[in-house]
């Protein structure tokens, strides 16, 4: 099978070494220092093995140019949201009738609503594809849909270092069943991957985004680990808010969410000093996933008639600080 996988990070990394390993023909789309080091040492990742810590390597095809790589069997997107308008045009010599694009993304991804959402079936979001470019140039026969649950660091480019958990959750955008689906997920799990099918995998990104969309900008507001943030009783009290306002917009599309607030609080609390994905762009001066993570949850509210003020404020304040960074853009 042909995989080319799109932003070789932490997570695109540790999924293209592994399926490399699982007998896939790999290549990546990068550019810079990544590719550089790609060409010199192929994908690296780092496992631990009986306390040691034991480096492996696979041969990578990597180019800058799509055009290069030719059609895949498996495209898998693992960039950033915020890179995804400008790259997906460019995507289109990887892509055949039958080539499946499994977008390993955080946030609401811009397929959200196709065959699913009550009301807001078909609509496209603003906030994640505000010009239509990305839903033009991916053809929507071709998405599978992917919930990682999956932690890794990548120390350097072309290096990847995964942790213990290697979950991912696959389904049709139209929650059937499909050929496609069971051989991918067979692939997946020949590779070493804990995988589950969802019928519902709308509902499985609500669930994952309703804790990352109250941590995440709150992190990057404050530059607080997680033990910090829930430390703090009137910072708790307002991710309280945010997740239930977050909660009634979620029923209205047929996302309904089966755990309580403290209970999911709790799971949070358990990761400890920990620090969000958007802390650490903050820090590294790389742009934030704020419209995948909130924005589009603003959005889905306001179509649907829904008072979110306590989401709207997270919104509009990190927003603020992400422009006086330099890390969102000015309004147009």
């Amino acid at each position: 099978m042909k995989v080319c996988v799109v932003g070789l990070g932490a997570i695109g990394g540790t999924l293209g070494y592994y399926l490399a390993k699982a007998g896939c023909e790999l290549s990546a789309l990068a550019r810079g220092k990544t590719l550089a080091a790609l060409a010199q040492k192929g994908l690296r990742l780092i496992e631990e093995k009986a306390g040691q810590e034991i480096e492996g390597s696979v041969s990578i095809r990597a180019s800058g140019d799509p055009s290069c790589l030719g059609p895949q069997d498996l495209v898998v997107l693992a960039v950033k949201a915020p890179a995804l308008g400008a790259l997906a045009p460019a995507l289109k010599p990887l892509l055949k009738a039958d080539t499946i694009v499994m977008p390993a993304m955080n946030g609401i991804p811009w397929w959200f609503f196709q065959d699913f959402g009550a009301a807001l079936k078909g609509r496209r979001l603003r906030s994640v594809d505000p010009d239509g470019l990305i839903s033009s140039s991916i053809p929507r026969k071709s998405i599978l849909g992917c919930v990682v649950h999956l932690g890794a660091v990548c120390p350097e480019p072309g290096l990847v270092k995964p942790l213990p958990l290697k979950t991912l959750i696959l389904g049709e955008p139209s929650g059937t069943s499909s050929a496609r689906l069971t051989a991918l997920a067979g692939l997946f799990t020949r590779a070493g991957f804990d995988v589950k099918i969802s019928h519902s995998i709308q509902n499985d990104i609500w669930y994952k985004l309703w804790g990352n969309m109250t941590m995440n900008p709150i992190s990057a507001l404050t530059g607080a680990t997680m033990d910090r943030i829930l430390d703090d009783p009137l910072v708790e009290a307002f991710c309280r808010q945010i997740m239930t306002e977050a909660e009634h917009v979620g029923e209205r599309i047929g996302c309904k969410i089966e755990q309580s607030v403290e209970d999911r609080l709790a799971v949070s609390r358990t990761l400890g000093a920990f620090k969000t994905s958007m802390l650490q762009d903050v820090e590294a001066g790389k742009p934030l996933e704020l419209d995948a993570l909130v924005g589009a949850v603003a959005e889905i509210g306001d179509l649907l008639g829904l008072q979110t003020p306590a989401i709207d404020i997270l919104l509009g304040l990190t927003r603020l600080r992400a422009r006086m960074e330099g890390l969102y853009p000015e309004e147009a």
